[in-house]
């Protein structure tokens, strides 16, 4: 595997593929173009990284056994639409948020704790952890992870400033 980014062709040509599939099986993907983009291209880095479409914002595994519950569309998108209107990272949404008639929100995480094998003590990276580039920053908030060098200014999903992240990983 090559450690390449995703390009935009194929990050909107999954995107494409994503929404016809999703309209075809009576699912909506989030109309907000740049965050379900961006969404998109971590599915492709996680497909580079683990070979499989790990949620992009849980962390992995990278053991596709382990991680199936949480392989896009994950085991929890279609209780988390029912009750929440949205997926747990927002990628599905329901008509009303589609129309706009709604917004996503934050939502608690379904996923049992016993599946969550990432250990919160682990020390922070300096580099790297594993396969890891980046360090992995968690929003206080709605815990929305991101894996890049530094937080987000702004949440993608609850929209809380860079302040309320703290280094998870």
């Amino acid at each position: 595997m090559s450690s390449s980014e995703p390009s935009d062709e194929e990050v909107r040509r999954l995107f494409e593929r994503l929404d016809r599939e999703a309209e075809s099986g009576g699912y909506h993907l989030n109309p907000d173009r740049e965050f379900t983009m961006d969404l998109v291209r971590s599915l492709l880095i996680n497909e580079e990284r683990y070979g499989y479409w790990a949620c992009p914002c849980r962390l992995a595994d990278g053991v596709k056994e382990k991680d199936l519950d949480i392989i896009c569309p994950c085991d929890y998108r279609d209780p988390d639409l029912a009750e929440w209107g949205a997926c747990y990272c927002a990628l599905y949404v329901d008509d009303a948020i589609k129309a706009g008639e709604k917004k996503a929100e934050p939502i608690p995480e379904r996923r049992p704790r016993e599946k969550d094998r990432v250990k919160r003590e682990m020390e922070p990276v300096q580099g790297s952890v594993g396969s890891l580039k980046y360090p992995v920053w968690r929003c206080t908030v709605c815990g929305y992870l991101a894996a890049r060098p530094e937080p987000p200014l702004v949440c993608p999903v609850c929209k809380a400033k860079k302040d309320r992240f703290e280094r998870f990983i």
